[in-house]
């Protein structure tokens, strides 16, 4: 045979992982052998983005996240104040809950509980020491990010008179029933919520024309099944340690650790493990 015979072209469904690298987006779902494996790959060129970005870039990014993930709680609490004594209000008032994941998602801003998912992908594909310690930077910039700026968000609310005493008093009641939760019931909780929005973030690379229905559907099935989430409920335990209502150990110890845990547990070493070994079935089928 020449050595000039020109190569075989691949069939639409064979490109390999390699090969997808360099396969135009709008292009991807013609040529991966299945939807999951098309999302799979936009979800790595997503996480490798993520992952190469400049720590400060991420910090900044995720301080404004958690400045506007406390839109859940000031959206939550207003309704709360607001709304009559029935019997359908806590399904109304849940959908306040929702408000703070809409805008960071629609605004680009990083939220630490879609990190467990995005940049995760690429790790997995690639599991180097190096890409291990590029996910842990960013998660640890997200997440002090985050942070940061929900204790920005609870001292406005806390120090300036801002809201009426019926919603300072609705966002109390929030925060403390968040707190009536056991360290495992924050840990077991967490695990769905973080199992939730990574399937959200799967989903809406799936079905981009849907993302905030999508962000809708997925956060108010949090809320109405009282999943803790790490990032709406630090803004909520913050503000009642700034109103002197919650102690350091508690807020720390049955609240953040726990919850954070669940949240990566169900995020990424149930979700994205899971996701991952499926599109690894698929290529090696």
């Amino acid at each position: 045979m020449s050595d000039h015979s020109p190569a075989r072209e691949l069939p639409k469904d064979e490109a390999t992982p390699e090969e997808a690298k360099a396969i135009p987006a709008d292009d991807l779902e013609e040529r991966m052998p299945s939807k999951a494996a098309t999302v799979h790959e936009l979800l790595r060129r997503e996480g490798e983005r993520e992952l190469s970005r400049e720590v400060f870039a991420l910090f900044w990014s995720a301080l404004a996240g958690g400045i506007t993930m406390s839109l859940s709680l000031v959206a939550r609490g207003i309704i709360r104040a607001n709304l009559p004594d029935i019997e359908l209000g806590f399904l109304i008032e849940a959908v306040g809950y929702t408000f703070g994941f809409i805008f960071v998602i629609a605004a680009g801003q990083q939220l630490f509980t879609e990190n467990t998912v995005t940049p995760v992908v690429p790790v997995l594909r690639k599991p180097t020491g190096g890409n291990v310690l590029r996910l842990l930077r960013l998660w640890g910039s997200v997440f002090a990010g985050n942070l940061a700026g929900a204790a920005i968000a609870a001292a406005v609310f806390a120090y300036l008179p801002v809201f009426t005493p019926e919603v300072t008093q609705a966002f109390l009641e929030i925060g403390h029933h968040l707190m009536e939760k056991t360290p495992v019931q924050m840990f077991t909780g967490g695990i769905i919520s973080g199992w939730m929005i990574a399937t959200m973030v799967w989903a809406i690379y799936g079905l981009e024309q849907s993302k905030l229905l999508l962000v809708f559907l997925a956060t108010y099935l949090v809320a109405i099944g009282d999943f803790p989430h790490v990032i709406v409920g630090s803004v909520e335990v913050i503000y009642l340690l700034m109103m002197g209502q919650a102690s350091l150990g508690p807020a720390l110890g049955a609240f953040l650790l726990p919850t954070t845990l669940g949240n990566i547990v169900g995020g990424t070493a149930i979700f994205a493990l899971v996701s991952h070994f499926e599109v690894r079935a698929d290529e090696e089928g």
